[in-house]
């Protein structure tokens, strides 16, 4: 490689299922420094922003921004908490449908599978 040319070097990590994580130092983190197996959000994502810790029993959900975990007795405790908007004006996407993703004031993870629903809200709301 001649050093007199413009030139960069890309590297990037992917689940074992091809799954886009995030660069090198991303996937460091999560995957083994914090202990999560990363995941699709979607069917239709196509970058993991979501992912489960054995080891804590807890799921994350993430972006570029923040990443946080959810867990058995996690709760939407106010309408400022990252569960509760997803950036939308009364949790009502621009078609005028509820949106999905935003979580009532009180809710409570009573499951895994509760927290999985919080963890894909925190993620959709700082994406």
């Amino acid at each position: 490689m001649n050093p007199d040319e413009d030139w960069f070097r890309l590297k990037s990590a992917r689940t074992p299922e091809g799954h886009y994580i995030g660069d090198v130092d991303m996937a460091i983190m999560l995957c083994d420094s914090k202990g999560i197996k990363p995941e699709l959000r979607t069917e239709d994502s196509n970058t993991c922003s979501i992912g489960f810790c054995d080891l804590e029993q807890k799921w994350y959900g993430w972006s570029h921004r923040a990443i946080f975990g959810f867990g058995i007795g996690s709760e939407v405790d106010s309408e400022d908490h990252c569960c509760a908007t997803s950036g939308w004006v009364d949790g009502i996407q621009p078609d005028g449908t509820p949106d999905p993703m935003v979580l009532p004031v009180g809710f409570v993870a009573m499951t895994l599978d509760e927290a999985k629903l919080m963890a894909c809200s925190f993620a959709s709301s700082v994406s």
